[in-house]
């Protein structure tokens, strides 16, 4: 280790504390308790979540909230996700109103937030509420990746001026990286407002670069400006996405508009991803859903079927580096997607998936939920109701829940019917 010699001079004091913070806030963000990837004992079969590390079965509520699901929070960060930073302040400023949107059927409010204190992350909300309600409503949290001006062709809501990729063919609508008016409603069908808010939803919504760009070494999100990555087991991309989620909660669940007891979180493919790493660290969501969220997400890591995670990792900065060194060694995962979503246990959970979408695994998906069932029985949920793969365009609307639709990888109307449907059920639970 290097040494650093203070003496009487003022630069040198500032670079030794300077030193000692960067190597107390690595040391901090460090799983070093867990052993290295190549002493973790080889598991060819799906690991059970009603099981510790060491061995010791789970057999009580008791048990699982006070140890398994600890641990287990642990071993994702560690080996897959990397180890997310403590909150920061949120502060918010409403920037723009319109009560009479949609014909007067509701309200739209853009609102920015700054993370923590000084120079931080701003982050743009499109949030749109319903008027005719017989109090705070019911909300949907997600994030979009084309921006907020996608969503709905007016002329009020700004183009963000944030890098975007621009390599996708259908965002035509983004040259050089940048964003232009070109895009304006184009993302109606990916979330179609006007129908959620008819149903009685609030959705609050945000471009995902806001909080950290989907590219590899991203110098301006939360990662490199709130806490950046420090060692192999440092956050992810889909960590700071979750984390920034986390952030929008605790600014929504204080707007006397939309009810904090009926927070649900969305999010489609790699968002999917992300909100199913928010949705089970994070308890407060009362109902979870990921679309098609694949390896990684809500489909087995042991599977020949679909996504690898060696696949996956081709996205450098998704997963911590850990979660690198298992591309050929899947086997010594110490646990599978089957564990995430049973780390979403008792809240109601649904998972949407696609015919023509082989590479998210339907049929693996449908596995880990049946795997994980034991823990939301155990918690005293129902688990999933289907012993096999339903037919097409069928709900099923057990806790968790699933259906598979006709189609392609995309987040489309036809999902939303079974969303909505499925939290029409199951949101107001939180007040019984």
């Amino acid at each position: 280790m290097k040494k650093i010699s203070a003496s009487s001079n003022p630069v040198a004091i500032k670079k030794l504390f300077l030193y000692q913070f960067l190597l107390a806030s690595c040391l901090a963000c460090s799983g070093a308790e867990f052993p290295p990837v190549s002493e973790l004992p080889l598991r060819h079969d799906t690991p059970n979540p009603l099981v510790m590390l060491d061995g010791t079965p789970v057999t009580t509520k008791k048990q699982w909230f006070k140890k398994r699901r600890p641990e287990l929070l642990g071993l994702f960060q560690h080996y897959e996700y990397g180890w997310m930073p403590e909150p920061v302040d949120v502060t918010g400023k409403v920037t723009y109103v319109d009560t009479n949107f949609f014909k007067g059927r509701a309200t739209l409010k853009l609102e920015t937030l700054t993370l923590g204190q000084g120079p931080r992350p701003v982050v743009h909300l499109l949030v749109v509420i319903p008027n005719n309600r017989p109090g705070p409503a019911p909300v949907f949290i997600g994030m979009n990746y084309s921006g907020n001006h996608t969503l709905v062709p007016d002329t009020n809501i700004p183009v963000p001026d944030a890098w975007m990729p621009s390599n996708i063919p259908k965002y035509d609508h983004v040259v050089h990286n940048r964003a232009t008016a070109d895009g304006r409603g184009k993302e109606i069908e990916t979330w179609p407002l006007e129908e959620i808010v008819e149903r009685g939803y609030a959705v609050v919504t945000y471009y995902c670069g806001d909080v950290e760009q989907d590219r590899t070494n991203a110098a301006d999100g939360v990662r490199e400006i709130i806490q950046a990555p420090c060692a192999p087991d440092g956050w992810s991309t889909l960590a700071a996405w979750a984390w920034g989620m986390e952030r929008v909660m605790d600014y929504v669940s204080k707007d006397r508009e939309l009810d904090q007891k009926r927070m649900a979180l969305i999010g489609q493919s790699r968002f999917g991803k992300a909100t199913m790493v928010a949705g089970a660290f994070d308890e407060r969501p009362a109902l979870i859903v990921a679309l098609q969220a694949g390896c990684g997400g809500t489909a087995p890591s042991r599977s020949t079927a679909g996504e690898s995670v060696k696949q996956i990792n081709r996205f450098p900065d998704w997963f911590c580096q850990v979660f690198h060194e298992f591309n050929d060694q899947v086997e010594r995962l110490p646990f599978d997607q089957n564990c995430l979503i049973a780390l979403c246990a008792p809240r109601p959970l649904l998972v949407g998936a696609a015919v023509q979408d082989s590479w998210t695994n339907p049929g693996g998906t449908f596995e880990m939920l049946q795997s994980a069932s034991a823990v939301y029985r155990l918690t005293g949920a129902e688990g999933l109701s289907a012993r096999t793969m339903p037919a097409t365009n069928r709900l099923i609307d057990s806790n968790p829940g699933f259906f598979i639709r006709p189609g392609p990888h995309s987040q489309s109307r036809v999902d939303w019917g079974f969303i909505l449907d499925y939290a029409d059920k199951y949101l107001p639970y939180a007040h019984q």
